[in-house]
């Protein structure tokens, strides 16, 4: 509820003021449209960038004047309105290939063809849509959703399933238990959903940002943030790659308390590296303690003499390190280069 409760606010303001406008300003009677555009067109979704809004707003537009043409032509009823439909569905789609455009036309479309028109003719409707939109744009600037904090909590999400994932490694090469190295795996590969969750709130956020006076401030941290998505997107590709090599190494049921052990150390950098996406004066902590780790990260040092399989294992956290100092503020090559020879 607490991550939502930006955009509640956002869209009962807006929604109640579009009302109001549509009502008192310009004398509608019941100008439901103008109520119901900017709760579509702004919706419960993390993504609010103005262009999205924007997308929803024509979809919805463009639903209910086909509708209101379609109403004056041919009238109201079963067939019209399906023909309505089926037109509005068709235009939409090969005027955009989002999802999101074309149901919100044929949404808008229904509620024309559907509900009896208000006092004042057919085209009212279409000016209460156009104040709708209208309000609804005007929010994404004057009454922003804290955009910086809704991609800071995203990101700490992300984080926070990487450090989950070495946690249930280090447990299961600590005890050998194969079923928790499983499990890792799997929390592993969901971590995607929480890397596009934090895409999507940073993207957003940054898009705010640019129009709205109210957050540009956040620039510089959510700028930070997008330079991180990158290397943490191919960090937690590799995260994967180092959860599935030690689910198979576990398969015998031997304990490698080694493995673990560097485990547990990148776990704590990544727990500086968390804290850097709100203080951006922990990036250099977040960096030293990852070059700390990296700098002893050769198989035949930490574990002489081991079979294939092991150095498989930590052969997969060197690409990984590497990820995790880019996304500290190092260049590849210096990040490369922290890396002892093979």
């Amino acid at each position: 509820m607490r991550d939502s409760l930006p955009a509640v606010i956002q869209i009962t303001v807006t929604a109640a003021a579009s009302y109001a406008f549509a009502f008192f300003v310009l004398g509608h009677q019941a100008p439901l449209i103008a109520a119901i555009m900017p709760i579509s067109a702004l919706g419960l979704a993390g993504d609010a960038r103005p262009f999205r809004v924007l997308e929803a707003v024509l979809g919805m537009t463009l639903g209910i004047v086909l509708a209101e043409l379609l109403l004056i032509g041919v009238g109201g009823g079963v067939l019209p309105y399906a023909l309505a439909l089926g037109l509005t569905l068709a235009i939409a789609r090969f005027l955009s290939p989002t999802v999101q455009f074309t149901i919100s036309a044929a949404i808008q479309c229904t509620l024309v063809m559907l509900v009896p028109p208000p006092d004042g003719g057919y085209f009212v409707r279409t000016i209460d849509a156009v104040v709708g939109g209208v309000f609804a744009l005007l929010a994404t600037a004057l009454l922003p959703r804290d955009p910086w904090r809704t991609a800071l909590r995203a990101g700490r999400r992300l984080v926070d399933a990487h450090i989950l994932v070495l946690d249930d490694l280090v447990r299961a090469l600590r005890t050998g238990d194969a079923e928790v190295a499983a499990g890792s795996l799997v929390r592993a590969r969901a971590a995607s959903s929480a890397l596009d969750e934090w895409t999507t709130a940073v993207d957003s956020g940054v898009a705010i940002a640019r129009v709205s006076p109210f957050v540009r401030r956040s620039r510089f941290l959510l700028g930070r943030q997008q330079q991180m998505l990158p290397p943490m997107d191919l960090a937690t590709r590799n995260l994967r790659m180092i959860a599935r090599r030690c689910d198979y190494l576990l398969g015998d049921g031997v304990p490698r308390p080694q493995i673990a052990d560097l485990y547990v150390r990148i776990a704590h950098a990544l727990g500086v590296l968390r804290d850097s996406l709100g203080d951006v004066t922990a990036a250099p902590l977040a960096r030293h303690a990852l070059l700390e780790i990296a700098k002893h990260d050769s198989p035949r040092v930490m574990m002489p003499g081991a079979g294939d399989s092991e150095h498989n294992a930590l052969h997969a956290t060197r690409p990984y390190l590497a990820d995790l100092l880019q996304a500290t503020g190092m260049s590849l090559t210096e990040a490369r280069a922290a890396l002892p020879p093979l």
